[in-house]
């Protein structure tokens, strides 16, 4: 049984009010971009892009102090007693979380700077490129899309783990990101 020995007891509260905002404002955007496969009005889907973009900036903004934290703080230790595959894998999918937040972040503001309409952050800022990028949009959108649905996959593996770790490994994990006011360490 191995366990995570160079690591910190717990998250810091900054870094566990950084999660739980983050899943929040994520869950929020999903709502937002579920929008555009819908039938609307061109109004309505220039309004409902620009907000999708403008939810997306304060994600970057929270994800770009996640992974500051996350370097200068270091992640929690894993509970011991979990064996080595789980290790691995809790490993692989948090890399892979952050390296698809990442890709989702970067095709969502290569799209948004080279659609055809405009696309304005807060009601306020036009951030297309003021030329119709058409082509690119359409190259770039499906990568947006696939990290969209590798963000979603990832983030019910991310539940269904704490649940384990709740009601079958009854660790102390799940129950420590829950009290995000407050460190163990």
């Amino acid at each position: 049984m191995a366990s995570d020995t160079g690591s910190r007891a717990d998250y810091t509260v900054v870094q566990k009010v950084l999660h739980w905002l983050m899943a929040l404002i994520i869950c929020l955007d999903l709502f937002i971009a579920q929008k555009f496969g819908n039938v609307m009005e061109d109004w309505d889907r220039l309004e409902s892009r620009s907000d999708h973009a403008s939810v997306g900036t304060v994600v970057t903004a929270l994800f770009i102090m996640r992974i500051f934290f996350r370097l200068r703080h270091g992640a929690a230790a894993l509970p011991a007693g979990m064996s080595v595959w789980q290790i691995r894998a809790a490993h692989l999918a948090h890399f892979a979380m952050y390296f698809f937040i990442g890709l989702l972040i970067f095709s969502g503001i290569a799209t948004a700077v080279n659609a055809a309409e405009p696309i304005t952050l807060f009601g306020q800022f036009d951030i297309t490129l003021g030329q119709a990028g058409e082509d690119l949009f359409q190259q770039i959108r499906p990568i947006h899309e696939f990290a969209t649905n590798a963000v979603i996959a990832l983030i019910v593996v991310h539940i269904l783990a704490a649940l384990y770790h709740q009601f079958i490994a009854r660790d102390d994990s799940t129950v420590r990101m829950l009290k995000f006011w407050r460190s163990e360490s």
